[in-house]
């Protein structure tokens, strides 16, 4: 572990935002409600568009990207800039470099606290593709409503499955999720009822952010499927279940997926990831050659939590801990099969890791896989149960990497249930 780097900025011990991490942003506050570009260091945001206003910060080609609500101008600038503009921030930011920390009047500029901003989404997000890579949570899903001793489908062993979801309702961490509805098919019911979801799900994912476009009809080879990513977020891809359920055969989810994506508004650099790499499951049968890359460092360590508070309820409980490392698919390899057809990438693209559940009933990422469909109920630490999601419920997704003194956090993805809308009929 190479020797830490020291801020002038005082960081406590276990943040998520030391100044190895300089995760991006788009962020507000109240003396200019425009949302421009920031990063994180300790309880505090960090101006991106003042500093690059005072000629730090500089793009290569001097292009001003950080006064913008969304990092995609950025992000496309490449990934030499990607490194300079970290170099660059490291260094401004170091204990021992006078330039920023004796200059007080632009100290009142730059900085924030965290805690008196307003997040908003960091990017534009063009399309959003959710895979399905967990080996434990689709063996757990195919146990559930399949054959368990064939609880894998022939093409899961072969290749990412994934379906390609709806980017118009990707929200940022802190926006309230109004229960959604649609059609129900009850088991003793020859035709579906139209209700609210009686069972609302969460699920625990992580996303990756695309930084470099492709071109329509020319495939992303694995082995420089790596320097399409720009950086991570944590993930909840919002679910329900019994909408689902009716609805998937034979096109997959629809309604049952549409309705809110939520992430976190932290974008977590690859570099600062760097430290972290770690290798992913052994693949039994061997991929296909277009699939095949070095396991043994082609995945990240990261611990990964679930947490639900209920409405009036001060406390959270923390119902399940997984991590990162249990995927089967890789991102590079999610990326190359996504192009392999001849499909773009677009900057600003969001892949969805699909839900991240370990090898036990504790790091199972979803109600569904916990309460087991509702056969064995959750019981919080106020006594109330749970099967699925309640009205008024906050799920708190949080994730962090760390080694020795280390960490690297990710923040926090979180979102309320509201009621769902009344329609003023019945059936």
């Amino acid at each position: 572990m190479s020797k830490r780097l020291k801020s002038f900025v005082e960081i406590a011990a276990h943040s998520d935002f030391p100044l190895e991490n300089l995760p991006y942003g788009i962020f507000s506050e109240k003396h200019n409600s425009q949302p421009r570009a920031g990063v994180a260091l300790g309880e505090w945001v960090i101006d991106l568009a003042v500093l690059e206003a005072h000629s730090y910060c500089k793009l290569t080609d001097g292009k001003l990207v950080f006064n913008q609500p969304t990092l995609n101008m950025f992000i496309e600038s490449g990934q030499a800039n990607w490194s300079k503009v970290r170099a660059e921030l490291q260094a401004l930011l170091s204990a021992d470099n006078p330039e920023l920390r004796d200059n007080q009047a632009l100290r009142d500029q730059v900085f924030f606290k965290q805690s008196d901003v307003k997040m908003h989404m960091p990017v534009h997000i063009p399309g959003y593709t959710d895979f399905y890579s967990s080996k434990e949570h689709a063996t757990n899903v195919g146990c559930m409503f399949r054959d368990p001793k064939n609880a894998l489908l022939p093409n899961w062993s072969e290749l990412p499955v994934g379906y390609n979801g709806r980017a118009s309702s990707v929200i940022v961490s802190g926006t309230d999720i109004v229960r959604p509805s649609g059609q129900i098919k009850l088991p003793d019911s020859e035709r579906p009822i139209f209700s609210a979801c009686r069972k609302l799900d969460f699920e625990l994912e992580t996303g990756f952010i695309v930084g470099k476009s492709s071109q329509l009809g020319q495939p992303v080879p694995i082995e420089n499927a790596w320097d399409h990513i720009f950086g991570m977020v944590l993930f909840n891809d919002w679910s329900a279940r019994d909408l689902q359920q009716w609805e998937y055969v034979p096109l997959g989810p629809f309604n049952a997926k549409t309705f809110a994506s939520s992430i976190s508004p932290w974008i977590v650099t690859l570099e600062a990831l760097e430290p972290f790499k770690t290798s992913s499951p052994e693949q039994e049968p061997k991929p296909l050659a277009y699939l095949r890359e070095d396991n043994s460092s082609n995945s990240y360590d990261i611990h990964l939590s679930v947490e639900i508070q209920p409405e009036n309820d001060d406390k959270s409980d923390v119902i399940c801990k997984t991590n990162f490392k249990y995927m089967y698919w890789s991102m590079a390899q999610q990326l190359t099969h996504h192009t392999i057809a001849g499909c773009n990438l677009q900057v600003g693209d969001l892949m969805g890791s699909g839900t991240i559940s370990g090898p036990t009933p504790d790091s199972y990422g979803s109600l569904l896989e916990i309460t087991w469909n509702a056969s064995k109920p959750l019981t919080l630490s106020n006594g109330e149960q749970r099967n699925f999601i309640q009205d008024g419920d906050t799920v708190i997704m949080k994730g962090y990497c760390e080694k020795g003194d280390l960490r690297i956090g990710f923040g926090e993805v979180s979102g309320k249930i509201l009621p769902a809308v009344d329609f003023g009929f019945t059936q």
